[in-house]
């Protein structure tokens, strides 16, 4: 387990840059909603991601260089579980299910959240799997609150992923973040609860499942960063950045469509 020295605890400063920061990356993907379409490349949307981010806001694409990762978003589709590379000749198809993940420092604090798109000619069992998998974050979202645990958070997750007959990918998990994109702790999508390290105001972290039609089990392709299931299942993934408060959570990188009239960030009760 994690200890607590190791979390770097945010201040009111700190938190007012990571709520800007997130708040940009909401606008991001308010902007690339347009721009995801059938017949569109990936690469198109990394190239429109960045010049939003630079030229628009004034920011920076975090992952681009991360680790020599060379491009600004990831893209995965279908049996892509994570890291899917852009590509001038992969085209968005009707039937496609395409997850965006985007990272965005700005004043020197990163936000990190992915969305996923469901083309009109998907099969209902994709779009049941888009929609659970939503559904999943936000049941361990809904965990967050001083004195809870990370167990608890993956327990939420994990059980409902189970009750939907869906796995949980294991190899990948969120993450702390703050001045770096990968802080402590794990935050793990599965697990027990009342165990793990308990959650107190001012951490900062994503939540980020990763839920596969069939087997849990995935592999790394020959790129060095494109995960896929082995099974080739279909794949999805929802996450957010979060912030723990004094009575529950902020979810950082709200989208305006995710609002719920007259309730603020940290109660929705997204069932």
């Amino acid at each position: 387990m994690t200890p607590l020295t190791q979390v770097t605890i945010k201040n009111n400063a700190a938190i007012s840059l990571m709520r800007e920061s997130g708040a940009m990356l909401a606008q991001v993907f308010k902007a690339l909603d347009e721009q995801v379409k059938p017949g569109v490349t990936t690469l198109q949307l990394d190239e429109f991601v960045e010049y939003y981010i630079v030229d628009v806001l004034g920011a920076t694409p975090a992952s681009k260089g991360q680790y020599g990762y060379p491009y600004s978003i990831n893209t995965s589709m279908n049996e892509v579980v994570c890291h899917g590379m852009p590509n001038a000749k992969h085209l968005i198809d009707s039937r496609d299910i395409l997850n965006i993940d985007i990272t965005l420092k700005h004043q020197g604090y990163i936000a990190d959240s992915s969305k996923m798109y469901v083309m009109p000619n998907a099969s209902d069992a994709a779009r049941a799997l888009v929609n659970n998998t939503v559904k999943a974050l936000w049941r361990g979202i809904n965990q967050v609150k001083p004195g809870a645990t990370l167990g608890d958070i993956g327990h939420a997750i994990g059980e409902f992923a189970r009750l939907k007959g869906l796995s949980v990918v294991r190899e990948y998990c969120g993450h702390g973040i703050g001045t770096e994109m990968h802080e402590a702790p794990e935050v793990l999508h599965f697990g027990r609860p009342g165990t793990g390290l308990k959650l107190i105001p001012g951490m900062t972290f994503t939540i980020e499942p990763m839920l596969n039609q069939g087997s849990h089990r995935v592999k790394t392709l020959k790129d060095g960063w494109t995960v896929v299931t082995r099974d080739r299942a279909l794949s999805a993934q929802a996450e957010h950045t979060l912030l723990v408060t004094p009575t529950g959570f902020e979810v950082l990188t709200l989208r305006e469509e995710e609002k719920v009239d007259g309730l603020p960030a940290n109660t929705i009760p997204h069932t």
